[in-house]
């Protein structure tokens, strides 16, 4: 290890711009299997420490679709940036996987036993409107526009299992703009768990990605009619707390999956509204500053107090996770796409050090040499550091996405040599 962390030390130092994005981790947890004469990808869930071995999800199943939809859309992203020879087979049978997961109501199943059959009867792999079903569609609409041009009739399979999963959320979803009230705020009710936008913004990236390829007046008006209920979901600004900050759910912030503003600027990128952007714009510029200079935290609740200001309520430190973390990255990469100011790249470095030490333990929470993103910061001097999926393919996506711009990459790798 030690010769191997001096190789990739001597290399950087050498040539900056190599990098840091290592998926020797992730290649460790795939598992290529046959189901039904079918060749399929799978994402072990669990990798603990200190041998890395495979862990099964207590009382769910080896793997799970949420894994490989993130893990589908990292590889698909890094052969488009490297061209690894070792990816297009894993791609192939992720998204397999993907198809062979989706219920004749549309939705998903999320995990599956060790003899790779469904479990279709635990809660969080049940096949309906949730989290792993938005995501499993993320993936696909992803797929089919890497496959559009190089395997056309693949290509049109993903496409079908899509449309039938819009159809099923298209009829699901409400079409009503009611209101609900949590802690003082007069809330949209018509978002997936009621007021979940942080569910609704997966969908609305699967669908933007959907909509660039067909344009689809369906598929625009579910983006359209989410993206309200998500902007109503944004309190306060850069006085008030909580300084423009998506509300996760009902009165609650969480930093895992709340992609709301990386959503908002993919919809108003395609759709050609400001008012989308603007919106994300606030967040990051006002809520995603002041998140940095507290050192982030992993969730709160807001009330409205009697004056019509904003209060926190239960604020948590920890644990502190790569899915947390990645999101923030994301969103300011995209604004910064879009808008070209160099601002939102100061704001997403201070994010990627997360990961290289800047941190309430001081430690790496992604190590280059490994591939390995650790679980989590369980408090101000507790690293966990088992390596499961979820953690290594968020960490993975972050250096990945910092590294999509040259300034940032040579960053990112200066920062890293310095370490050493």
């Amino acid at each position: 290890m030690k010769l191997i962390a001096f190789i990739l030390f001597a290399f950087l130092t050498v040539f900056p711009q190599t990098s840091l994005v290592n998926s020797a981790h992730l290649d460790k947890l795939y598992e290529e299997v046959s189901v039904k004469d079918k060749h399929i990808g799978i994402i072990h869930i669990y990798a603990n420490a200190p041998d890395y071995k495979w862990v099964d999800a207590s009382g769910e199943g080896v793997a799970c679709i949420d894994d490989a939809a993130r893990a589908v859309v990292f590889y698909m992203k890094d052969y488009k940036a490297t061209g690894n020879k070792k990816y297009p087979g894993k791609i192939r049978n992720l998204i397999n996987f993907q198809l062979y997961m989706q219920a004749s109501n549309g939705f998903f199943y999320n995990f599956i036993w060790k003899d790779y059959s469904i479990d279709s009867t635990f809660r969080t792999s049940l096949a309906e409107p949730n989290w792993w079903s938005w995501r499993a569609l993320w993936a696909l609409a992803e797929a089919e526009k890497f496959y559009r041009d190089k395997d056309a009739a693949f290509a049109g399979l993903i496409k079908k299992h899509i449309d039938i999963g819009i159809n099923a959320l298209d009829k699901w979803l409400s079409k009503e703009d009611k209101s609900v009230s949590y802690g003082g705020y007069n809330l949209p009710a018509w978002l997936p768990s009621e007021t979940g936008s942080d569910q609704a913004a997966v969908i609305v990236k699967a669908l933007c990605v959907y909509y660039e390829l067909h344009k689809s007046e369906k598929a625009m008006a579910i983006i359209e009619h989410l993206c309200a209920g998500i902007m109503k979901m944004q309190q306060g600004d850069e006085q008030h707390s909580p300084y423009g900050a998506f509300l996760s759910w009902q009165n609650t912030w969480h930093a895992w999956g709340n992609s709301q503003s990386d959503a908002l600027f993919d919809a108003g990128r395609v759709l050609n509204k400001k008012e989308y952007i603007n919106a994300g714009v606030k967040e990051i510029k006002y809520f995603y500053r002041w998140l940095e200079q507290s050192g982030y935290y992993s969730g709160f609740t807001v009330i409205k107090n009697d004056n019509g200001g904003s209060v926190f309520k239960d604020t948590v430190k920890f644990s502190q996770i790569a899915y947390g973390i990645r999101p923030i990255i994301f969103s300011c990469m995209n604004a910064y796409e879009i808008l070209k100011d160099t601002s939102f790249l100061s704001i997403a470095m201070k994010g990627i050090k997360w990961f290289f030490k800047e941190n309430p333990c001081k430690e790496l929470m992604y190590n280059p040499e490994t591939g390995r993103g650790y679980d989590g910061i369980n408090s101000y001097d507790e690293v966990n550091k088992n390596s499961g999926a979820e953690s290594t393919i968020e960490s993975l996506l972050s250096v990945m996405r910092i590294e999509s711009d040259a300034n940032t990459k040579k960053l990112l790798s200066e920062l890293y040599i310095s370490m050493k």
